[in-house]
Parts: C-alpha cells; structure tokens; sequence
C-alpha cells in the first residue's frame, strides 16, 4: 500500500478528468461542464461518470430538510437514510426517492450514522449534536424502526464533567467489536470504548502532527487490506488516516484535501465527501481515480447561507454526508441553510 499521494499526480487526474454539468437554465458552460439533455447532469470521468436523479427524495410542499448537517446510510433493505437539521430527524427512503417513514425526531441533529449487520442484528452507530434538552452531543445505538438500544454521553473517566462537554461527530464499531467515538468538534481524541458501552480508553488528540487530529470529523472502517485499519477524515488539516485497532497512527493516506467529511467503501474505492465543493474517489492505492461535482466557484465552498438553487445539479457546495450503495449509486448532502440531497447513478459502457 503506499503512503501519501501527492499532488502533482492528482494535478494530472484532475487536468484530465472532465466534469460535465448541465442545466435547464441557458447558462454558459466552463472547463467543467458541457451540454446535455435538459433535467440531466453529468460528472465524472471514465467508469466513474454519474447523472444526477431528478428530485430525488422530494419532501411535502412546505417541508426543508435543515441543514443536511449529517450523513446518509443504508440498511439491508437498500433504504436509504438522511440525517437532517430539522424536526423531520432522519428520513428514511427507498433507493427510488419514495418517502417511507421518519426516525428520531426527537434527535434533530444527527450527524454521522453507520450501518452494521452482524450475529447481533442489525443497527446504526449514530452521534447526535442536538438532542433533549438533557442530552445534547451523545452517543446512540439504535434499529432501523428508530429503537434507541443503548445511549453513551461523555465519559467522566476520559476527563469530561457534564454530558454536554464533548462534541462528537463519529461512531463505529471495530472488528473486536469495541466502539471508537471521535470528539471531532471538541478536542479530537478518539475514545474507545467495549461492546457493551464501557469506556477504556483515549487516543490521539488535537494538533498538526502525524497522528493527531483537527477536527477527527469522520471515521470509517477500512477493510480493503489485510489488516483492518481505522480511517479518520482529519477535516481541518486536510488529510485522510489511517490508525490501528490500538490507537497507534499507522499512516497518512491522502493529503492537500478539501477539508474530508465523510468516506464510503465501494469495493477497493473510497467515496470522499469534501466540504469545499467536490467529491473524490480513490482507488485502492489511494490514488485519485475521479472528482464528481468539482465545483470551480470557491466563493460556493463550505457556505452554510447558500441558497442551493444557485448550485448547479451536477456541482456541490459543501458535499457532507456521503453514500455509495452495493450498485454504485452514490448519495450526498450538501451542508448549506435549507438542505439538499442528491443521488448519482453510474453511467456504464
């Protein structure tokens, strides 16, 4: 496996991978977009080119998502879930777009949200930045039909006073079945803790260094090597980790990012969320294989007051929460003040 990729390999990806975008509006294209049918975008390149899907995951008349401030994940029906910034809490879809039921309306802001299927049952890893009024920032586990099965609010022994005193942003259980929590928002230890909820230790913590985090912002296992290994989106220094099952720093897999979110696995891919606009997926090596909805308008990037109108389909403004399910379809949520969701499909030869 090799180390960080550099730039002046991905300046080569990116100079030769297209991004084709259209509109309805008579807009004038740019070196990132090209015509096509109306109501249709493209992005992408090679085997990684995807269209948009028209109004996808359309809400009531009256109704806006928030935020988008979380994730989206699936379950083992192919269901689709949407953490929002509202009272609608997580909405759940069929891989169509149709509505079929709302979850945790009293957690309205969940912000990362990770699927397991196991001998247990199934589940979500979830962490919530706006709860009860007696809660906010915890840990939940919980069923597909919303069941709440365990709850973990900071640990006292990692140092913390008051349950609202740490600022999680992710969850997921390791192979050994223990849970890593990122305070991502806080200090940016990882704390780890047994399968039934007891806290054993804590990692890492805020800085520049190798092995040390700011903003530990999303957190995924990557099982695309021998040895399963944890991947942290270090968000504000721009980078992808990865740490072993012992808290040890193994590596940085990518760098030079656009402030990494969330990742998901496609086979030996990753999917990459990234706030400043853009998508990126990488290849086993963690070399960059595609952008989709590389957004050349900076001025667009990580802007919460956006209105997502002025945003083209096939363009992101702040990608959050990310998405790619068993058939390659790939959904994200831009971060901005109503909310928006968009699901790819791939194009194939």
């Amino acid at each position: 496996m090799s180390g960080a990729f550099t730039w002046t390999r991905r300046s080569f990806l990116a100079s030769s991978a297209a991004v084709a975008v259209v509109s309805s509006l008579n807009q004038a294209t740019t070196a990132h977009a090209q015509a096509a049918s109306p109501m249709t975008s493209i992005t992408g390149n090679g085997e990684w080119t995807y269209r948009t899907v028209s109004n996808w995951g359309a809400l009531p008349a009256g109704t806006i998502y928030g935020g988008t401030h979380g994730a989206i994940s699936t379950d083992v029906a192919g269901n689709i879930y949407v953490a929002t910034q509202s009272s609608t809490g997580v909405l759940v879809y069929s891989h169509d777009g149709t509505l079929l039921r709302s979850i945790l309306k009293d957690y309205p802001e969940v912000h990362s949200m990770v699927h397991q299927q196991d001998s247990d049952g199934e589940r979500f890893h979830v962490t919530v930045q706006k709860g009860t009024p007696e809660a906010n920032w915890l840990y939940l586990t919980v069923k597909p039909d919303g069941t709440i099965l365990r709850k973990i609010t900071a640990p006292r022994d990692a140092g913390f006073a008051t349950p609202n005193a740490w600022r999680l942003t992710a969850a997921v259980s390791a192979p050994d079945g223990d849970l890593w929590i990122a305070n991502g928002y806080g200090d940016s230890r990882l704390f780890r803790f047994d399968k039934n909820g007891n806290y054993k230790a804590a990692y890492a913590g805020k800085g520049i260094t190798d092995g040390m985090f700011q903003c530990s912002h999303g957190l995924a296992v990557d099982t695309r090597y021998d040895q399963p290994l944890l991947l942290v989106c270090d968000r504000e220094n721009r980078r992808l980790v990865h740490m072993d099952f012992d808290g040890k720093f193994v590596r940085n897999i990518a760098t030079h990012m656009r402030r990494p979110c969330q990742v998901s696995f496609y086979g030996e891919h990753a999917v990459v969320s990234e706030l400043e606009g853009r998508v990126t997926i990488l290849d086993k090596d963690n070399a960059i294989v595609a952008f989709l909805g590389d957004n050349p308008d900076r001025t667009m990037w990580a802007k919460y007051d956006l209105n997502p109108a002025t945003v083209a389909p096939a363009l992101f403004s702040a990608a959050h929460g990310c998405l790619v399910d068993s058939r390659g379809r790939i959904y994200i949520s831009d971060w901005n003040k109503t909310g928006r969701v968009s699901k790819f499909e791939r194009i194939t030869a």
